[in-house]
C-alpha cells in the first residue's frame, strides 16, 4: 500500500472544504452543531469523490492479479520450473552429473510487481472498506435524520430547547411517516415473495437499495437538464446582448420578490413593535419579545417607524401568549430569511449587470484599458495581477473564444455522457465509450489515465446535477452567496443534498465503466471496494424489471426536452414568466428591469460622488465658517419635524434624467452611450454614462397647461 497520494487526498479534500465554508458560511454567527454537521456533510461528500478514483485504479490492479493468478493476492507465489532435458533425470544413474541435475530443479518466482505494475497510488481493499462504511452510514445518517431535524429546528419559532425539537419533529412527522409507508410497503412485498429469508443483512439490502432508487431517479432528471444546460449557458455567455437582455429580465422578477419580501418583513415588524409597546417589562413573556425585537433588520426599523402606525388598543396584554408569540417568531424567522436571500441575489444580479454594461462601454476602447462605472471591489492580493488593461483583453477579445472552445469541449463530453448512459448496459459488444476507455487504459497499466478520467466524468456529473438544483425555479428558496451571506437553511440543505445525491451518482458512474457485477451479469470482474459496502446500482423488486430499459430512455427524454425549453415554454404558458425572447411579455420585463438598473446605477454612482466630494473638501474650517455653519445648523434645527421629514423624503427622490430615452426596442440594448470620465481617489479612471437621445426632442410636452 503507497500511503502518500491517500494521506495527500484526504488533506487536499479536508483543506478545500474548509475554504469553501469559509467563503460561504459565516462562522462566527452560525451554531456550531450547525457548523460542524454541514462541514462533515461537504467533507465526506467531497471524499466520495475525489478517493472513488483511486478506488478504481487499484481495482483494476486487483483485476490484473486475478486474471494471473486466479484471485486477487499481494504475496509471491512459487510454481515450479522442470528441465527441458528429462531423460537424464529419469535413467536414475548414480553419476554426480545426474545426481546434481536430479536435485537442481529450478524455480520461477513470480510475483504481483513482476505480473501486474502496481499504481503510483494504491490503496489496499481493506482501508478502502473501512474508509466507504465510516462515510456512508455517516452521510446516510446526516441526510435521513439529523440534518432534516436541524433544519427544522433553524427556523422552529419556539424559545426554548424542548420547544424547538418538539416542533421540529413535528414539522417532520410527514417527511418521516412517507418515506416509512413506503419502507413499509417494500417491506411486505420482500416478505411475500416466495423463499424469501428475512433477516438482518437483507434488511440492510434493502435500506440501500431504497435509497439508490431514489437517488437514482432524481438524478435522472437533475443530469439530463445540466448535461445540455452547462454548454448552452456557456454559449450563450458569449453574446453580449442576449446576456444584458436575461440580466434585465431577471433584475424584474427579482426587485418584484424583493418588494414583497420587504413589505412582508415591514408588516411583521410593524406587528411585534406594537406588541413591544403595550407589554410592560414585568410581563412573563417580556423576555421573550425582546429576543425577537434583537433578530429584526436594522435597516428596516427607520422604515417601519415612518409607516403608520395602528391603533395600539387593538393590542391587549391578556391576548399575548407564548404560543401565539413562537408563531410569530417562526414568521419573522421565515420572513428575515426572505429578505436577506432576495437583497444578497438582487445585490449579486446587480453586479452581474454593471459589469455587462462596463464590458459594452470598453469593447470599442482605443486605449484598450478597462473601465468601471463604479468603482470595484477587488481582493489586495490580485490587485496587481488583474490590472485595467488585462481585464480589457480578457473581457473584450480572449473570454469569447475560451468560452465557445470550453462550451465545445463540453458539448461533446454531454453527447458522450448521453451515449454512455443509453448503452452502458450492452455487455457484447462493448458501446459505453467510458467503459473502452478505462478499458484501454487498464490493458495498459496506464493508471494515471484511469484516475484522470474518473475524476474527470465524476466532477462533471455533479456539477450538471447540484447545477440544476439551484436553478431550477421551485427551489428558489435556497441560494449559495459568497462573502459569508448564506445562511443556515441553505448550507444545511446544501449538505443534505451532496450526501443523499453523491453515492448513487457513484454508483452510476460505476456502472457507465462496467465495474458493477450487477450491471454486467459477470461475476468474474473484481470490484470496487465502494460497491462492496455502497451496494450495486440496483432498485427496489417493484420496478426492477425492465429498468434497463426506461432508465436510459428517461435521460435522453430529459435532455430532449431541456434542448427544446419544452419546461421554459410550459411553465410560460400556465402563468409563470419565463425568458422566452419572442414573447411581449418578455419584451415589458427587460424594459421593467432595464430601468430599474440604471436607476439603481445612478443612486450608487451619486453616493460615490458625494463620498469623493466629502473626502476632498474635509478641511479645517475657520471660525467665520464654523459661526455661518452653525447659523446654518441652528436654523435647520428650527424648522417643524413635518418639513423635516418633508426634505429627507425629498432627498430621496431620484432626479429626472432628461437625456434618457424612453421607448427601447427588447433587442436594441447597445444604443449609443455618453461615457464621462473621472478620476476617483485611487487614481483609476471610471466611466459615468447615460443613454443619447437619438432623434428630435419630443414636441406638445406643456399641452397640458
Amino acid at each position: 500500500m503507497i500511503i502518500g497520494p491517500f494521506v495527500l487526498e484526504i488533506i487536499l479534500t479536508f483543506l478545500v472544504v474548509a475554504y469553501l465554508l469559509q467563503k460561504y458560511g459565516n462562522c462566527r454567527k452560525h451554531h456550531i452543531l450547525v457548523t460542524a454537521n454541514v462541514f462533515i456533510a461537504w467533507y465526506f461528500a467531497f471524499i466520495i469523490i475525489c478517493i472513488l478514483p483511486l478506488d478504481v485504479s487499484s481495482t483494476a490492479y486487483r483485476q490484473c492479479l486475478r486474471d494471473n493468478f486466479g484471485f486477487p493476492t499481494s504475496f509471491p507465489l512459487v510454481s515450479p520450473f522442470t528441465p527441458t532435458n528429462s531423460s537424464e533425470v529419469s535413467n536414475g544413474t548414480s553419476t554426480d552429473q545426474n545426481k546434481s541435475t536430479q536435485n537442481s530443479i529450478e524455480f520461477q518466482v513470480l510475483t504481483p510487481e513482476n505480473a501486474c505494475l502496481i499504481p503510483w497510488s494504491y490503496v489496499s481493499d481493506e482501508v478502502l472498506q473501512s474508509l466507504w462504511r465510516v462515510v456512508y452510514w455517516t452521510a446516510q445518517t446526516l441526510t435521513w435524520i439529523i440534518l432534516p431535524m436541524m433544519q427544522s429546528y433553524s427556523t422552529a419559532g419556539d424559545f426554548t430547547i424542548s420547544g424547538k425539537l418538539k416542533t421540529a419533529l413535528v414539522e417532520n412527522a410527514i417527511y418521516y411517516g412517507s418515506y416509512l409507508l413506503i419502507f413499509g410497503t417494500l417491506l411486505i412485498y420482500v416478505v411475500l415473495q416466495p423463499n424469501s429469508n428475512l433477516d438482518g443483512s437483507h434488511l440492510k439490502v434493502i435500506c440501500i437499495t431504497a435509497s439508490n432508487t431514489w437517488g437514482l431517479f432524481l438524478l435522472v432528471l437533475l443530469e439530463g437538464y445540466g448535461l445540455v444546460e452547462i454548454p448552452r449557458r456557456l454559449w450563450n455567455t458569449t453574446k453580449r446582448g442576449y446576456m444584458l437582455n436575461f440580466l434585465y429580465f431577471k433584475a424584474s422578477k427579482v426587485s418584484a420578490e424583493r418588494c414583497e419580501a420587504e413589505e412582508r418583513i415591514d408588516d411583521l415588524m410593524e406587528e411585534i413593535t406594537h406588541i413591544s409597546n403595550t407589554t410592560p417589562a414585568n410581563h412573563p413573556t417580556r423576555s421573550y419579545i425582546d429576543l425577537i425585537l434583537e433578530k429584526l433588520p436594522d435597516e428596516r426599523k427607520s422604515v417601519t417607524q415612518l409607516r403608520r402606525s395602528r391603533d395600539d388598543a387593538h393590542f391587549s396584554i391578556d391576548g399575548i401568549s407564548v404560543k401565539g408569540l413562537a408563531k410569530l417568531h417562526k414568521q419573522i424567522i421565515r420572513g428575515i430569511h426572505m429578505y436577506r436571500r432576495t437583497q444578497c441575489q438582487w445585490n449579486m444580479l446587480l453586479e452581474q449587470v454593471f459589469h455587462w454594461e462596463d464590458i459594452a462601454a470598453n469593447e470599442n476602447s482605443r486605449e484598450k484599458i478597462f473601465k468601471t462605472s463604479l468603482k470595484p471591489t477587488r481582493i489586495p492580493l490580485f490587485k496587481s495581477i488583474r490590472t485595467p488593461k488585462i481585464e480589457w483583453y480578457w473581457y473584450c477579445m480572449l473570454r469569447n473564444w475560451v468560452y465557445r472552445t470550453l462550451c465545445v469541449v463540453l458539448s461533446v463530453f454531454s453527447a458522450i455522457v448521453v451515449w454512455s448512459e443509453l448503452t452502458f448496459f450492452t455487455q457484447k459488444p462493448t458501446l459505453s465509450l467510458f467503459a473502452l476507455f478505462i478499458s484501454s487504459a487498464k490493458n495498459n497499466y496506464n493508471y494515471i489515465a484511469i484516475e484522470v478520467i474518473s475524476t474527470a466524468t465524476i466532477a462533471y456529473l455533479c456539477v450538471c446535477a447540484y447545477y440544476t438544483v439551484f436553478r431550477i425555479r421551485i427551489l428558489n428558496y435556497y441560494y449559495l452567496a459568497p462573502h459569508h451571506q448564506t445562511n443556515e437553511y441553505s448550507l444545511i440543505f446544501c449538505g443534505m443534498l451532496l450526501c443523499r445525491l453523491t453515492p448513487p451518482l457513484c454508483l452510476n458512474f460505476l456502472g457507465l465503466i462496467h465495474l458493477d457485477s450487477h450491471v454486467t451479469k459477470n461475476s468474474n470482474i473484481e470490484e470496487t471496494s465502494y460497491t462492496k459496502i455502497m451496494g450495486h446500482m440496483d432498485v427496489i423488486p417493484i420496478i426492477s424489471d425492465g429498468f434497463n430499459i426506461y432508465f436510459p430512455i428517461l435521460i435522453f427524454f430529459v435532455c430532449l426536452a431541456t434542448y427544446f425549453n419544452i419546461c421554459s415554454r410550459i411553465l410560460h404558458f400556465i402563468g409563470f414568466e419565463q425568458f422566452i425572447g419572442d414573447d411581449e411579455m418578455t419584451s415589458d420585463l427587460i424594459e421593467e428591469g432595464r430601468e430599474l438598473v440604471k436607476r439603481e446605477k445612478n443612486r450608487r454612482q451619486r453616493l460615490e460622488n458625494k463620498e469623493l466630494r466629502r473626502r476632498q473638501t474635509a478641511r479645517p474650517v475657520s471660525g467665520a465658517s464654523t459661526r455661518r455653519s452653525g447659523t446654518r445648523d441652528i436654523s435647520m434645527t428650527s424648522s417643524s419635524p413635518e418639513e423635516n421629514s418633508r426634505i429627507e423624503l425629498l432627498k430621496d427622490v431620484e432626479p429626472i434624467d432628461y437625456t434618457e430615452e424612453r421607448t427601447h426596442s427588447p433587442e436594441d440594448f447597445g444604443r449609443p452611450l455618453h461615457h464621462e470620465e473621472y478620476t476617483g481617489e485611487d487614481g483609476n479612471t471610471y466611466l459615468r454614462s447615460s443613454w443619447s437621445r437619438i432623434g428630435r426632442p419630443p414636441a406638445g410636452i406643456f399641452d397640458d397647461v
